[in-house]
């Protein structure tokens, strides 16, 4: 089996180098299993040292001018030469025993696609709240949070990607797709429980409540507009870290 591990990153220098050794530790457990495999950083126009760090930790760099996840997450996989494509954000630390888990599943092949819960490296009330509201609608509607994605490369491309007309929630539209697949092939999609992917909570930490919630309201009584207009994502795109 060979599997690329795929991470977009814009402006990830201060936390890059911590999450691609933990995906490092992690793809060891791919490698005792004899599987191949290899990591590959996009570079979605960073004006930092996103590059020089990703190259330091032995990653294959590709280079994204448009600054979009879609975009980066895309033109990592297009680079990609494994036959099962992962999605790490570069804020996330998957542990050995979300890959083991992943790659048993990986291995019993009626696996389409699939992801894993989460949970915040630093939390409040609220934060907890809304991590615990996403982790059972992601494992009830089998929508994965892109932190952590992992889906058949042909599958991947036959579908044309993550969509270019949205700048967030990109990975629930996929799934979306995902899913009608996975029912006509007779396959299944897989949400990860076990062992919850650690993802940062700096977003809790850098904006209010109010903005997320507002932004939230915003894109249900606008039918999800603002999610196609990179202005309304800006806490996806403004680059604060």
């Amino acid at each position: 089996m060979n599997v690329s591990v795929v991470v977009p990153a814009f402006n990830e220098e201060r936390g890059l180098a911590a999450s691609l050794r933990a995906i490092r530790a992690g793809m060891t457990t791919l490698e005792d299993r004899g599987w191949w495999s290899e990591l590959i950083v996009c570079d979605n126009n960073s004006t930092d040292c996103t590059a020089a760090v990703a190259r330091e930790h032995g990653a294959a760099v590709v280079f994204e001018p448009i600054n979009q996840i879609s975009r980066a997450r895309n033109a990592g996989a297009g680079r990609a030469r494994g036959d099962w494509l992962v999605f790490v954000d570069a804020d996330s630390h998957p542990s050995r025993a979300l890959f083991a888990e992943m790659a048993g599943v990986i291995e019993e092949g009626r696996c389409l696609a699939g992801g894993s819960t989460v949970r915040l490296d630093q939390s409040d009330p609220l934060s907890s709240l809304v991590v615990a509201g996403w982790n059972a609608v992601s494992r009830i509607m089998h929508w994965a949070a892109g932190s952590f994605i992992f889906c058949e490369a042909h599958v991947f491309r036959e579908l044309g990607g993550f969509s270019l007309e949205l700048y967030a929630a990109e990975e629930i539209e996929l799934f979306r797709r995902l899913k009608r697949v996975a029912l006509q092939r007779r396959r299944t999609i897989a949400i990860l429980h076990r062992h919850p992917l650690e993802t940062s909570a700096r977003k809790a930490r850098l904006y209010t409540a109010r903005e997320a919630f507002g932004f939230l309201l915003k894109t249900v009584v606008l039918g999800g507009r603002p999610l196609r207009n990179p202005a309304d994502c800006y806490q996806w795109y403004d680059g604060r870290r």
